[in-house]
């Protein structure tokens, strides 16, 4: 076999390998996310005390992701997928204690806290062997990667809406889904590129991750990425739970109209790649805030419930391009992809720090469903950012 076929071979592996690790970690996310009504009931949090909880995961995620970009220059993304892992499903298991055995909202919010710790390293990592592997295929992939997320959202969450509707306790739920989630990922991700992250072989050095916060385009990039993140986080945080208190959808119908959600999601991801490679990115990620702000405004004042089920599926579509074409963008450069796509991952993650204590308290004030038109407020300066994600030239 020549070297040439052995390479082709090797970056097939390695797509395939993150494909798994992106679908397994959006199963882990959505199985949590179909039983946070459950643990809002089983803990009797209102929806200021609920906001404060799902904080406690996004710290977790953005402490990870401070350091991440100096891990994986390291140890490589196949050992950080792995850590981050190990330490996600660690986190799972106290929460299913918490909320499923001993009624504890201290000890939910500290998984949480490890929950969200290990899901922030995975998800760098794996960003930055998607954009590796993307590099090496040529060709836009990176929103596949993201819509296999979705799937694995997708999944998690049908599922989780039969489980609920068929009674299943909180407890043998979270903890069989993440031993699934576990014994995938470790055992897949062997197919990632080998070794840590080459940072110097493209343009003559590495970069560090504080170095990369002295970037405006970077910035720039990941304010983007914020406001887009935080379209699809309140998604998945807040559209159940709005359905349910603001159009009296019955909860196996709520967690429906989430699946929708990120189904429209998934495949807006799909499609997503042929786009991008026929017109600019700034043309395409103008489209999705659109659909975004169009769809939210739908999701609000409708009161059909088809017409509601439509405006979620204009806002899936909306919400698909924003954060794996910001992941992309950071890595235009790969010797400098480990220390940018951390900088923006940390940004983009603010919104999951912000989003679910600002539209918990909002909520309180106005109710859960109106506080959604919230999102309209971070969608405008996501927009004026997006001329920062054009394609960047390596070496710059």
């Amino acid at each position: 076999m020549t070297a040439s076929a052995t390479d082709t071979l090797r970056t097939r592996r390695a797509r395939n390998a993150v494909l798994a690790s992106f679908l397994v970690s959006g199963v882990s996310f959505s199985t949590w996310v179909s039983r946070l009504p459950d643990a809002a009931d089983r803990l009797d949090l209102d929806d200021r005390a609920l906001g404060l909880l799902l904080l406690c995961a996004s710290t977790g995620a953005l402490l990870s992701m401070s350091t991440s970009g100096r891990t994986i220059q390291l140890f490589g993304p196949r050992r950080v997928v792995q850590a981050g892992t190990l330490l996600n499903a660690f986190g799972a298991a106290l929460m299913a204690s918490g909320i499923g055995v001993l009624g504890s909202t201290p000890l939910t919010g500290i998984g949480l806290f490890f929950f969200g710790a290990g899901f922030g390293v995975w998800d760098v990592a794996m960003n930055v062997e998607g954009a590796e592997v993307e590099r090496r295929l040529g060709r836009t992939i990176m929103p596949r990667f993201h819509a296999a997320y979705s799937l694995g959202t997708v999944g998690g969450a049908l599922v989780g809406a039969g489980l609920v509707k068929l009674g299943l306790p909180v407890l043998p739920h979270l903890l069989v889904g993440i031993a699934l989630v576990v014994g995938v990922s470790l055992g897949t991700v062997g197919g990632f590129l080998t070794g840590p992250v080459d940072v110097g072989a493209e343009s003559g050095g590495g970069m560090r991750a504080r170095d990369a916060w002295r970037e405006p385009r970077t910035l720039l990039i990941g304010v983007m990425v914020l406001g887009l993140a935080m379209t699809e986080g309140t998604a998945n945080d807040w559209l159940a739970l709005a359905l349910e208190r603001g159009h009296d959808a019955e909860r196996w119908m709520a967690v429906a109209g989430f699946a929708t959600f990120v189904t429209a999601m998934t495949v807006g991801r799909i499609v997503g790649p042929v786009l991008l490679d026929r017109h600019d990115r700034a043309v395409s990620l103008w489209a999705s805030i659109a659909m975004a702000v169009v769809g939210v405004v739908v999701v609000v004042v409708a009161t059909a419930p088809w017409l509601v089920f439509v405006g979620i599926v204009v806002w899936g579509l909306g919400s698909s391009l924003g954060f794996p074409v910001g992941m992309s963008a950071a890595a235009d450069d790969p010797a400098r992809a480990a220390a940018r796509v951390s900088v923006v991952s940390l940004i983009g993650y603010l919104a999951f720090l912000v989003g679910p204590p600002l539209i918990g308290f909002v909520g309180h004030e106005v109710g859960t469903l109106d506080a959604l038109l919230t999102l309209l407020l971070v969608l405008v300066p996501a927009a004026l950012c997006v001329p920062a994600a054009r394609r960047l030239r390596p070496g710059r």
